[in-house]
């Protein structure tokens, strides 16, 4: 690694932890109801939420109302967005007269937003409309991210209570979570993303005139406009130039603050962060970078607030940070190597590998910014990581395998850490032959079902997806490269889609009615399957009563919990993949240093 990777590591980790302190005791007054002066300007407009919608805010939910209240929530707002895509033709605010989207896209893309996926297999720019992108997208960028929030409080309440029959109110915490905490965040993000160059405009395209002349081949048309084509069947061009190009312009700034904050990850451009309209300077892309982890270290604080214990909230936030140290120095220092065969012919030298990269960025901030936007559940990019090095690949993919837990997504990052650590003390108590207990709980058979669905629906998913996609032509079909790196391409689809991250291998083509329908499947079952096991573990558990500590009782908040800790998310996490990472990233390493 370089210094600059170093300096930028260490700067990222002080501004992340000092900013998440507030935000997290914030957060936690938030969902208790409380926040003072600084949520009084908001509760006329929360009462008259709950008075429109007939919702009961004193009324308090068991964990299957809970749940039931999330998926119809959540199913309403896939059907919204599903609509405007189908519709969006006949909609106002379409300045580029875009057509309705296909049934097998829209659907694709309706699970993804409602999931906090937010996989594209679109050009946004070209495909969706500013209403589409506003009022769909957007919209569920904030309904998403508070549906992970309202989880993660809901399995908080579980351990901070005992003998209870409820673990809160869905939509009083949905309500909370988007109008106190999201909304005023991105309101601020926004603002300064547009002082920074990021678009936010409602005019439609514009044509600029370039610097130098374009010079290119254009197809010969007939006198009805259409394609000429020779007796091969191949469409006859012509050379033409230009000095004009199309920029489409949109509210980018307003859906880049909640795509980062809420980490959802779905660009207003196919090139996402990578585009200068989404991502304009260094500055951008650090304060980009560290919104993602923001919300995810601030739950942590307030985990340990709400359960009573700080020391509780800082184990899990010190798991999460030493993991994701590892993986950035891994994925830095791959992308810092290079390619070999290009080094050996004096092409590429200090820079390291820069294909697939922007050059306002280069290969450190491109690799800090894959390892941040893969651990969290969050896919927007600022490099393709098709253009990675094999090991740099290999990192993504590893990040996302672990389960989206260190920091993930919002919300979801810390229920799925919680459910390893009530694995990790299960485990400590089989090898010292003691009941295991968590935060005064008693971890039972109905706990570790719970545990076990919850942390096992990502693998068969992964792995059960990739083998029917890799043993079916239409999967085949998408593959852009051969080989070991194809078999990367589609083990990542799926890694990406069951774990809610959206990033993606460019090279494979995934807009297919096959892919777009079976990776909307896995999007939904990834979240929701997930979803109702850990609700079920937080009613268990709030029903419990409180065991007091006792001298064998396992402290849970100090290194020897965190070492355990990580020690379980990598050994059961992860290690389910490692033979299907053999047969990709593994290989391609293998076969790439062998040809050197």
């Amino acid at each position: 690694m370089s210094s600059h990777a170093w300096v930028l590591l260490g700067l990222y980790l002080l501004v992340l932890l000092a900013a998440a302190v507030p935000l997290g005791r914030y957060i936690a007054a938030v969902a208790e109801g409380q926040g003072g002066r600084a949520l009084r300007p908001g509760r006329p407009i929360e009462a008259l939420i709950y008075r429109l919608c007939g919702v009961r805010a004193e009324q308090e939910m068991g964990w299957r109302t809970y749940a039931l209240a999330i998926l119809a929530f959540n199913l309403v707002g896939a059907l919204a967005v599903y609509a405007l895509q189908r519709l969006q033709d006949g909609l106002p605010l379409n300045p580029q007269g875009l057509a309705a989207v296909s049934p097998d896209s829209a659907f694709n893309t309706a699970i993804s937003f409602a999931t906090n996926t937010n996989w594209q297999g679109y050009a946004g720019e070209s495909t969706m409309s500013p209403l589409t992108q506003m009022l769909g997208l957007s919209v569920q960028n904030f309904l998403s991210a508070a549906t992970g929030m309202a989880v993660a409080l809901a399995l908080i309440r579980g351990f901070a209570r005992h003998s209870a029959a409820t673990v809160g109110n869905a939509w009083v915490d949905l309500t909370r979570m988007v109008l106190y905490v999201l909304l005023p965040l991105s309101g601020v993000v926004a603002v300064f993303l547009v002082g920074q160059g990021v678009v936010q405009d409602l005019g439609g395209d514009r044509l600029a005139t370039t610097l130098e002349l374009t010079h290119y081949d254009a197809p010969r048309l007939d006198a009805t406009g259409k394609p000429l084509i020779d007796a091969s069947g191949r469409v006859l061009t012509e050379p033409a130039r230009t000095q004009t190009q199309v920029l489409s312009l949109g509210p980018v700034a307003s859906q880049e603050a909640i795509k980062m904050l809420g980490t959802n990850g779905g660009g207003y451009y196919n090139a996402n962060s990578a585009h200068p309209f989404e991502n304009p300077t260094p500055l951008s892309n650090f304060v980009e970078m560290l919104l993602i982890f923001l919300i995810p270290a601030a739950l942590c604080v307030s985990f340990g607030r709400m359960v009573g214990d700080a020391r509780q909230g800082r184990a899990i936030l010190a798991t999460m940070t030493l993991l994701f140290v590892v993986m950035a120095v891994a994925g830095a220092h791959a992308e810092a190597q290079g390619h070999p065969l290009l080094a050996s012919l004096g092409i590429e030298g200090a820079a390291g590998n820069l294909e697939g990269k922007e050059t306002r960025f280069g290969s450190d901030d491109s690799a800090l910014f894959a390892v941040i936007t893969t651990l969290a559940s969050c896919g927007a990019v600022n490099g393709m990581h098709d253009s990675f090095t094999p090991l740099g690949g290999l990192v993504t993919l590893w990040n996302m395998m672990l389960g989206e837990v260190v920091f993930g997504g919002v919300g979801s990052g810390l229920y799925g850490m919680l459910v390893f650590a009530v694995l990790a003390v299960f485990i400590a108590g089989l090898m010292i032959g003691r009941t295991p207990e968590y935060l005064g709980k008693k971890i039972e058979v109905h706990d570790m079902k719970m545990v076990s669905i919850a942390i096992l629906v990502t693998p068969v998913l992964v792995l059960a997806g990739t083998a029917v996609a890799v043993l079916v032509p239409a999967g085949g079909a998408g593959v852009g490269n051969p080989g070991a790196h194809g078999f990367s391409e589609i083990l990542y689809a799926f890694t990406s889609a069951a774990n809610n991250n959206g990033s993606a291998f460019a090279g494979l083509s995934a807009n297919t009615p096959f892919y777009n329908s079976v990776l909307g499947v896995v999007m939904g079952l990834g979240r929701f399957g997930v979803i109702v096991p850990v609700l079920a573990l937080a009613g268990h558990l709030a029903a419990k009563k409180r065991l007091a500590p006792g001298a064998g009782t396992m402290p849970t908040h100090g290194p020897l919990f965190v070492v355990l800790l990580i020690g379980t998310v990598v050994l059961v996490g992860a290690l389910n993949y490692v033979p299907a990472l053999a047969l990709g990233p593994v290989v391609e390493h293998l076969a790439l240093y062998a040809a050197h």
